[in-house]
């Protein structure tokens, strides 16, 4: 089983040469290069050349390289995401998606300007109508056309929008978190979380890292690079969680195992789903050790 982790998700300010620099150095699993929400409208322009520039430069070893553009609907849209294709990064996150057909029009797009199959999609799920359409949106990975590989959930926005209250523990949150998570895993998606505003807040950060890894994330998406060694920490698996699924995949490999569904491993009752679940995890602490070692 060959898995890409993707723990830490650090969003970089497209208009900020020091901040691209310094992403080359940060132990981060992917870098968003953002042309959207943190780049001012006069600055637009500068942010894309900059970005298109580092990203075909290089330079940025084993970390993960996604370009956010504007929205295809913004006066700066199509020109960001053209350019954002020309200079092939592992992914295109697509902001602001509303319906399938966002994620179609995109891939065809890819597909008309002979984009690399490299080039994936992610799409952000920050409106309403991305959670209203979350299983329509992540059933368009079936096809694998439309290049979908992961969504990202827009938190800020969500609340926004929807003009629910943030508070710690998430409650208004939950909710749109469980639907997305639930539509990616029937669609071989991978999530990640939003992001924790206060970053100088490693507790409260950790706590909701934590959370999240227990409704299913994959990952969160980070604000700061002082959020991406805890991250990294919590999102990996545990030398325990490891341990024990090498067990479950040792007992189902022994001869008389290999064709039973069910079997008894330390005195606890394990299926083949476990046996599944422990090979994921496993495959998931060998990629992220080759990351680390090479950080």
């Amino acid at each position: 089983m060959r898995v890409r982790p993707r723990r830490s998700v650090l969003y970089m300010p497209g208009a900020n040469a020091r901040a691209l620099e310094k992403a080359q150095s940060l132990p981060a699993d992917a870098l968003i290069l953002d042309l959207e929400d943190s780049v001012s409208p006069e600055s637009k322009t500068a942010a894309r050349d900059m970005v298109c520039s580092v990203v075909k430069q290089g330079g940025y070893g084993r970390r993960e390289i996604v370009i956010r553009p504007n929205a295809l609907e913004t006066a700066w849209g199509t020109s960001d995401f053209l350019a954002a294709a020309s200079v092939t990064p592992d992914a295109i996150l697509i902001p602001k998606v509303a319906h399938p057909g966002d994620i179609i029009s995109a891939a065809k797009i890819l597909k008309s300007v002979n984009a690399p199959e490299k080039t994936r999609l992610w799409a952000m799920v920050e409106t309403p109508s991305a959670i209203s359409y979350a299983r329509e949106i992540a059933a368009v990975a079936k096809d694998p056309e439309n290049r979908l590989t992961c969504l990202v959930m827009g938190t800020n926005d969500l609340l926004k929008e929807s003009r629910a209250r943030a508070q710690g523990d998430r409650f208004a949150v939950v909710p749109w978190l469980a639907m997305t998570i639930v539509a990616a895993r029937a669609n071989g998606l991978d999530v990640i979380d939003g992001v924790y505003n206060e970053f100088k807040d490693e507790t409260g950060f950790r706590a909701e890292c934590e959370h999240g890894k227990t409704l299913g994330m994959d990952g969160k998406t980070l604000i700061h690079p002082s959020q991406v060694a805890p991250c990294n920490d919590i999102f990996s698996p545990t030398a325990k969680e490891v341990s024990w699924s090498r067990k479950i995949i040792k007992a189902f490999n022994q001869s008389q195992n290999s064709a039973k569904g069910v079997i008894t491993v330390d005195g606890k009752m394990v299926e083949r789903l476990h046996l599944a679940m422990a090979q994921r995890t496993v495959a998931i602490a060998s990629a992220v050790k080759e990351i680390d070692d090479w950080f």
